[in-house]
Formats: C-alpha cells, sequence, structure tokens
C-alpha cells in the first residue's frame, strides 16, 4: 500500500528495556476537558508531532501525513524497523460519567498489538484492537467510565518493521456502548452427545458443553428447526430438550425456523415433505400452525423463545417455488404469517429477518426495501457475515450501518465463524482447509479465532445509536464425531465444520471463547 520511506527522527523519550506504554511522563500531556486535533488537520502532512498530541517510545514511528478519512490527513505509525509507539492526550477538568471514544482507522496487520485505549480514568483501562482493514477504513468505539475526571486517550502499537496504522477522526464524548448478544448456534449439540460426542474444560474435565460455554461468557444459544428431518434430531422434541439445558444455564434463546426438513440457505429452500403439493393458502397456514406449535410448547415448558428467526438465509425467499422472491406478495404474506404465529405465542418475542451474504449492500437494501414496500414485519435484521466469503470487514461494516440507519431497527450477526486449524479430524474435507481461503491478517489459529471474532464484535458495537445487538458464533460445538455429519438423511457423511468450532480436536475448550467476553 502505502507509505514511502521515512527519515526517522531521533529517538525523544527512550523505552527501558520491557516498559509497557503506560506510564506517560508527567505535565508532558495536553491537558483540556475537550479533544484536540482529533482529525489531524491542524498542521498538514509530514508533522512529526500533531497538535494537541504528545508521543512516547519510537516517536519518529508516530506522525500524521495525507490521507485522512474524512479531511485530508490522518496519523500513522509506521517504521522500516521494529518499533513500540503510543500517541496520546490526557483530557482534565471532565465531569464524571460514561463517555465513548470513536475513531476510524485501517490496520495492515501483523503487529504484536495495534490498539486504541482509553486510561486513567479513575477504572480499568478499556481498549479496542484495531481490526486488520488495509483497503477500508472501519469505525471502532471504546467505551469508559470516568470517575476521576480526567482520561488518557491513547493510540498505541507494538510492531514489526514496516507494519502500519492509521487513525483519523476521532471523538471523545458522552456515551455508552457494548453489546447485549454473545451467542452461539449449538444446532449439533443433541446428535453429537448421543453418538458418543464428548466436551471438555480447559483442564481437561468432562462438562456440559454449554456449562463451559455459559462460564466463559456465552449469554444466547440458537436452535434451528426442522420439520421432519430424516435422523430425527433439530426437529421440534430435540428443541424443546436442549432448549431447557439452555434455560437452565441462564441464557437465552434463538429459535431458527428454517421451514424445511433440510438445510434452508440461499440456494436451496426445500418445502418439507409434510407440505409437498401444499397450496399457497394451505402453506400460509403450515407455516403458522408451524410456527405456532413449536413456540407455544417451549412456552408451556417454560422456556419462551427470546429471539425467532422467520426462515433461515431467505435472500431467495423461503417454501420455493411459492414463497420465491420473485412473487414478493405471496412470501410477504408467508414472513408475515410466521410474525404473527410468534407474537400470538409470546408479544415480547423478537422476531428477526435473516439474510446471508453481509457484505452486500445492495443486495440487503434491495431485499429490505421490497420487504418494507410490500409491509413484511419484523422487529430486527440478521445477517451471516462469513469473511472468507462474504467481502470486507468494511464491506460488512457499510452493509451493517446502512440496514440499522435504512430500517431503523436493531441489527445483528446471526452467523459467523473462523477456523483455529486447516487439517481434518475425520475423513470429511473442510469447507475452509488451505491458506489460500483465509482473510488477510486472520490466521487459521486460536489467536486467529479469537482476533476475528473480537474484531467483528468491534464493527457490531461499533453501529450508531446503540443499534448493533451482536452476534451468533455458528455451531461452537460441531466436532468431529461419527455419525453426526452434515447430511441427515446420510449417517455416513461427515462434518466439514470441526475446524471451526469453539472446541479442539482434544475435545477441549478453545482459548477464543474468550471473544464470549467482549464488551
Amino acid at each position: 500500500m502505502f507509505h514511502p520511506r521515512r527519515t526517522l527522527r531521533a529517538l525523544l523519550l527512550p523505552l527501558a528495556a520491557g516498559l509497557a506504554l503506560t506510564a506517560l511522563p508527567a505535565g508532558t500531556a495536553h491537558a483540556a476537558s475537550t479533544l484536540a486535533n482529533g482529525g489531524f488537520e491542524a498542521d498538514g502532512a509530514g508533522v512529526a508531532t500533531p497538535s494537541g498530541w504528545s508521543e512516547y517510545g519510537d516517536t519518529g514511528a508516530s506522525f500524521a501525513e495525507s490521507g485522512g478519512h474524512s479531511g485530508s490527513h490522518r496519523l500513522s505509525h509506521w517504521s522500516s524497523s521494529a518499533y513500540k509507539v503510543e500517541t496520546y492526550q490526557y483530557l482534565s477538568g471532565l465531569t464524571n460519567g460514561n463517555y465513548r471514544l470513536t475513531a476510524w482507522v485501517r490496520s495492515g496487520g501483523g503487529q504484536k498489538s495495534a490498539y486504541l485505549a482509553l486510561k486513567n480514568c479513575g477504572g480499568a483501562e478499556q481498549r479496542t484492537d484495531l481490526p486488520v482493514s488495509a483497503s477500508g477504513w472501519l469505525r471502532i468505539v471504546v467505551p469508559v467510565q470516568v470517575t476521576a475526571g480526567q482520561c488518557t486517550i491513547s493510540v498505541s502499537s507494538d510492531a514489526n518493521a514496516g507494519n502500519w496504522i492509521n487513525v483519523d477522526d476521532l471523538t471523545f464524548t458522552s456515551g455508552t456502548s457494548g453489546t447485549s448478544i454473545k451467542g452461539a448456534d449449538v444446532s449439533s449439540l443433541a446428535k453429537s452427545e448421543a453418538k458418543g460426542g464428548v466436551y471438555r474444560n480447559t483442564s481437561g474435565a468432562a462438562a456440559d458443553p454449554l456449562a463451559v460455554l455459559k462460564s466463559n461468557g456465552m449469554n444466547y444459544a440458537r436452535l434451528k428447526v426442522w420439520v421432519n428431518p430424516a435422523d430425527g434430531y433439530n426437529n421440534k422434541a430435540r428443541v424443546l430438550a436442549t432448549a431447557k439445558r439452555v434455560k437452565a444455564q441462564g441464557m437465552k434463546l434463538l429459535v431458527d425456523f428454517h421451514y424445511s426438513d433440510f438445510w434452508a440457505d440461499p440456494g436451496r429452500q426445500d418445502k418439507p415433505a409434510a407440505w409437498a403439493g401444499h397450496t399457497y393458502g394451505q402453506l400460509k397456514t403450515d407455516v403458522y400452525n408451524h410456527t405456532y406449535d413449536v413456540l407455544n410448547a417451549l412456552k408451556a415448558q417454560g422456556t419462551t423463545a427470546d429471539m425467532v428467526q422467520v426462515g433461515n438465509e431467505i435472500n431467495g425467499g423461503m417454501l420455493w417455488n411459492e414463497g420465491s422472491t420473485s412473487n414478493w406478495t405471496q412470501l410477504a404474506a408467508l414472513l408475515n404469517t410466521g410474525y404473527d404465529a410468534v407474537k400470538a405465542v409470546s408479544s415480547s418475542t423478537t422476531v428477526a429477518l435473516h439474510l446471508a451474504e453481509g457484505g452486500d449492500l445492495e443486495g440487503t437494501r434491495w431485499w429490505f426495501d421490497s420487504a418494507r414496500s410490500h409491509g413484511v414485519k419484523f422487529d430486527a435484521i440478521g445477517l451471516s457475515f462469513y469473511g472468507y466469503w462474504h467481502g470486507t470487514l468494511a464491506d460488512f461494516q457499510t452493509t451493517l450501518d446502512d440496514a440499522a440507519a435504512r430500517y431503523g431497527k436493531p441489527v445483528f450477526v446471526a452467523e459467523t465463524a473462523y477456523p483455529f486449524r486447516l487439517d481434518s479430524e475425520d475423513a470429511h474435507e473442510n469447507i475452509i482447509d488451505t491458506g489460500g481461503e483465509l482473510v488477510g491478517g486472520y490466521p487459521a489459529s486460536v489467536a486467529g479465532q479469537t482476533r476475528w471474532m473480537n474484531d467483528m464484535m468491534s464493527i457490531v458495537e461499533a453501529v450508531p445509536n446503540g443499534r448493533g445487538l451482536g452476534a451468533f458464533y455458528w455451531e461452537a460445538t460441531w466436532t468431529a464425531v461419527g455419525g453426526n455429519g452434515w447430511d441427515p438423511t446420510d449417517a455416513a457423511s461427515g462434518n466439514a465444520w470441526e475446524n471451526q468450532a469453539l472446541f479442539g480436536y482434544d475435545d477441549r475448550a478453545l482459548p477464543s471463547m474468550s471473544w464470549f467476553r467482549h464488551r
């Protein structure tokens, strides 16, 4: 990309060996009650120390230059040799309360660490890592509670030679952020356990996987429901049983209706066998009765669904061909029938509509514009976003932000995942199994998996007006267990997903579960 070779300035504040960039020299920082020069426009390009800011460490690696997000200039960290630098601004005279730092950032990745931080604010330091995004700017936020009337805003890099970041348009304002959904789809769990699957905590002791997930911060479970699947799993009875376990852990429940006996997605929306040959009018009754039946049974056993998806990845509609997007009038009526059934059981249950291809701005707009023009009712928007299929993180942020603003609804990641390794534990080829399929800057490792989820959550958290709800990790418990393959009609089918689960090949909980503790 990026920088011409620069002549490094002399080190102004040499680092003692091993010294972290947290202890700032007293009296050297800018002190004010408002952030100064957050757009780095005060001085122009080539400025060694931007006005209002101070630097610590390898200061030659911190500078203002041309190429801003909204204006003409930006802050950059870069050096032709390894560096460790902090660009910071000290604010005093603050009214105690909740604040949030917002910034637009880019990063080529590869650093030991690169993050924004709010510290010395009276409580624990708050950090947000910079996602890897070499081409597109991303907006991230860092919330903090100020209790000491002061706060230090920090941009920090601990980087290898040639690593770079750009930061621009920082604002520090009152307000809060955070996400309410730290969820996972665990639809495969019941069958896995029935076929001998074992789950272990980080110490290696066998444990209830839901308890392990909950102890790591998961607060929401997603369960798909098929009408009459060939293997007898993911049906009403199995969903009811697993829902009891979910609620016993104190977690919330999302029920994902596929309206099929098999996987429903953008390329396949097959009617259940029991509904084959039904007229369009009968299909509306089928949707209502099936939705009501499952949800009412959940309510009767004390496990009312907190959220429901009417359809799964319905980019092309559902219940083909009657409910195809080629006939929006009929599709809208089917969706509204599902909505009405949900609300008849529980008026407080959130109804979401779920599309795949979360980086497709125009496709998402076309679909929801069509839904809105046909009077489709919904409470929230869920988007699948797999970085190795659906575009860049910048594409996804643009689509997510647009959907939240355009339709005035909360948004969430209905599905995402990332591999922690590339090889397969069973004989079935994994869906993602080569380095060329990975997202740049995110290796197939526990660290890469963790970073993907944390960076994804940072994008959701930054959705304006608090409309970013959170994310569901897809099939966290789908480990390689004989008989629990992808095809419910074929007991010998294998699992193509075990390298993207949140339990390793030794059945132990992976440290990447730490993403559930994201704000």
